[in-house]
């Protein structure tokens, strides 16, 4: 099942500004915190130096205090902007619809996400592999379209198996979504299960949109028309 989405509800569904799923997201962990911290205290310094070069003094001006403060802190709105530019990438394709299909199989990779060079104890520089397992599902419908996302694979994963109910969110240049551009996260609603690594939807909305077509493809479409236009 493909059902169209008016832009309003797309854009609900993918807002522009980071939710807070997607704020944690781009977060990332401790060594990710502290290169932003040396990014901001570094330049920070930058500011504060250039303007004592500059002027012979650290005065009042409120553009170079503006800049350093942007700056000083980008630790902080740093996740923001990057949430941003990944939502900006679903954003502009113009057309999206709701899609339901089934789990048609899934199965676990082990995927090279980097490599390290480092010195063993003899001296040597060895390249060290970073591998991390990782969670293959393929879904698709009736219709022949099959599609197919790869995310870390976590332990609430094991649950799932083929032929189980599957949504998401397709995105298409055209406006009869003819051909799938991008897909979001994958939503399995027999166990509330979001299957994703980067979390484009705001999952409640999504939810509710789900909730709302199940009750009767028919009225849900006159849901669309009266609710989101």
């Amino acid at each position: 099942m493909l059902i169209p989405l008016t832009r309003k509800t797309f854009e609900e569904l993918i807002p522009p500004l980071a939710t807070g799923a997607q704020y944690i997201y781009c977060w990332g962990k401790v060594p990710d915190l502290l290169r932003r911290l040396l990014i901001s205290v570094v330049g920070g310094l930058v500011i504060v130096l250039g303007r004592i070069f500059l002027s012979g003094q650290v005065t009042a001006s409120i553009l170079p205090f503006t800049i350093g403060a942007i700056i000083g802190f980008y630790w902080l709105w740093a996740p923001i902007y990057m949430a941003y530019r990944r939502n900006a990438e679903y954003r502009k394709l113009p057309y999206c619809g709701f899609w339901q299909g089934e789990v048609l199989d899934v199965f676990v990779t082990e995927e090279l996400i980097g490599k390290e060079e480092t010195v063993n104890a003899k001296g040597e520089l060895v390249i060290v592999e970073n591998r991390e397992r990782r969670l293959n599902l393929e879904v698709g419908d009736e219709t022949g379209f099959r599609a197919r996302l790869q995310v870390p694979l976590k332990r609430a994963h094991k649950v799932i198996r083929p032929g189980q109910l599957a949504e998401m969110l397709v995105l298409s240049g055209r406006p009869d979504l003819s051909r799938v551009a991008k897909i979001s996260d994958i939503y399995i609603p027999s166990h509330d299960l979001w299957v994703s690594d980067y979390p484009y939807l705001r999952r409640d909305a999504f939810v509710e949109v789900s909730r709302k077509l199940a009750q009767s493809p028919r009225r849900a479409r006159d849901w669309e028309a009266d609710e989101i236009d």
